[in-house]
């Protein structure tokens, strides 16, 4: 019997929706106790499962499914108009892997991130910990992705980026607010496509798509974009 067949699943109870307004939310863990691998992570995200910290989890609302897993078939994309233009504008940064350790201009950053962002929303005073908890785990291969203007040296993005078997899954992206006009997260996203290839990966994993919510539904500008429903892959949401 395989490590996927032995694993438990656990129900949180219903709680507020941290996406859509007046609406509960339930989420399905993966037994936090399970010893968990880089394959057993791989098969989930293809179910549809994400991570966060240590946990390995995925919506599992009764009267909603609004939150739906997305990823970008990295071979088969082709960029908009807007896309194009963001990478140029972004030529002169240089991007360079760093290992998943505490970083503390990373860390400065991303405090400045959160008290631009998410003023109120209970991630705006982080500690080392925190943060590193958030961003990693013990048994996941992630790496930190450093973003820096080339002429001024200045660090304007952090993404964090787990290399699966065949995929890479886009973590946590965090910016200077400074350089918003340089559409950084954009500039992210286009830069992990063009990684995912290098490393001859299928797909980039996005997370949720929440058609509802603006601050998740920018992900539909990559396209095609895959959409897990009723347990398989579709184009179309």
């Amino acid at each position: 019997m395989s490590q996927e067949q032995k694993l438990n699943f656990y129900a949180t109870p219903p709680h507020d929706c941290n996406y859509l307004p007046n609406k509960s939310a339930t989420t399905l863990f993966a037994d936090p106790h399970f010893e968990k691998n880089n394959r057993l992570y791989s098969a989930l995200a293809d179910c549809g499962f994400r991570r966060s910290g240590e946990h390995l989890y995925t919506p599992h609302c009764d009267d909603c499914s609004s939150c739906v897993p997305v990823r970008i078939p990295v071979n088969e994309f082709q960029p908009s108009r807007n896309q194009k233009r963001t990478w140029k504008r972004n030529q002169n940064i240089i991007v360079t892997r760093q290992s998943a350790v505490f970083n503390e201009e990373h860390f400065a950053l991303y405090k400045k991130y959160l008290s631009d962002r998410h003023t109120g929303g209970g991630m705006d005073d982080p500690t080392p910990d925190s943060y590193m908890q958030f961003l990693t785990a013990s048994w996941a291969k992630t790496y930190f992705y450093e973003m820096r203007l080339a002429d001024e040296d200045n660090l304007i993005a952090v993404a964090t980026v787990d290399v699966m078997e065949n995929a890479l899954s886009a973590v946590y992206t965090f910016f200077d607010p400074d350089y918003s006009h340089l559409s950084p997260g954009r500039f992210a996203v286009l830069f992990e496509i063009e990684e995912a290839k290098r490393l001859h990966f299928d797909s980039l994993y996005l997370g949720y798509w929440i058609k509802d919510c603006k601050k998740m539904n920018y992900k539909d500008e990559y396209q095609p974009l895959e959409y897990y429903r009723n347990n398989n892959w579709f184009r179309e949401p």
